[in-house]
């Protein structure tokens, strides 16, 4: 007799993600349209917790409306938690004190995971929407030493005004034309990057431009959460025998 045991409202969808308050288009790759996502999500909309709150102004007064949606997530099934900006690695230790299961706030946690794979000598870089608003607060809270080489996309074309101001309507060739000159710019004001990391979540659909661009391992929110889920749900594998 096989006995299943129950406790929880949902199940298969075992990451929840946090959502800013925005109306930009989410494209595909951005983590906000689920299908970006090779496995089932759970959302909870941060209501007023807009991009250029959470950016500009270190999301003052909202930490804990982001912590009752983590708590929602979880009580609704989430087995983890993650957000859709890498500004919010100031909150990820009061989000993993709030609730029971793991918390992955931001790309940025990956950095001193991926320096160890590098070759001697090299280093990872950041790619963000705000490099004057990336502050050393920031970077402590995710673990990521205080020299890390980092680029912004705030002087180009539309990237960085479209998502903290609030645009209803995105210029895709021009927000890819703004990851691609801050891609150069790292790796030529920096020849020791050896792999570039993506603050910004809406980034991730511009990714394999900037590996094709730059050449260099790319790493973002999406390759963060899908080794965070396959933890949180690890596949199961066929056995299969021979003879």
């Amino acid at each position: 007799m096989t006995v299943l045991r129950g406790g929880k409202p949902v199940y298969g969808a075992t990451v929840g993600i946090l959502m800013l308050d925005a109306r930009f288009p989410r494209i595909p790759g951005d983590m906000g349209n689920a299908e970006t996502w090779p496995f089932p999500v759970q959302y909870r909309v941060v209501h007023g917790a807009s991009p250029d709150l959470v950016v500009r102004k270190k999301g003052a007064g909202t930490l804990q409306l982001f912590i009752d949606a983590a708590r929602d997530l979880v009580a609704h099934g989430a087995d983890g938690i993650t957000t859709n900006c890498g500004f919010l690695a100031l909150f990820q230790k009061e989000i993993a004190a709030a609730v029971s299961v793991p918390v992955a706030a931001s790309a940025l946690m990956q950095i001193p995971m991926i320096q160890t794979i590098l070759p001697p000598g090299k280093k990872v870089g950041i790619l963000t929407i705000s490099k004057a608003n990336l502050t050393a607060e920031h970077l402590s809270a995710a673990g990521v030493p205080p020299d890390t080489p980092i680029v912004g996309t705030e002087g180009g074309r539309a990237f960085t005004t479209a998502i903290l101001d609030g645009h209803i309507e995105i210029d895709f060739e021009s927000c890819r034309q703004d990851l691609l000159e801050a891609a150069r710019v790292l790796t030529s004001h920096h020849s020791d990057v050896g792999a570039i990391v993506l603050e910004c979540t809406n980034m991730v659909p511009y990714a394999a431009d900037v590996k094709r661009e730059t050449g260099l391992p790319v790493f973002s929110i999406y390759t963060f959460i899908r080794w965070f889920q396959a933890s949180l749900l690890p596949p199961r594998f066929a056995l299969q025998l021979d003879g």
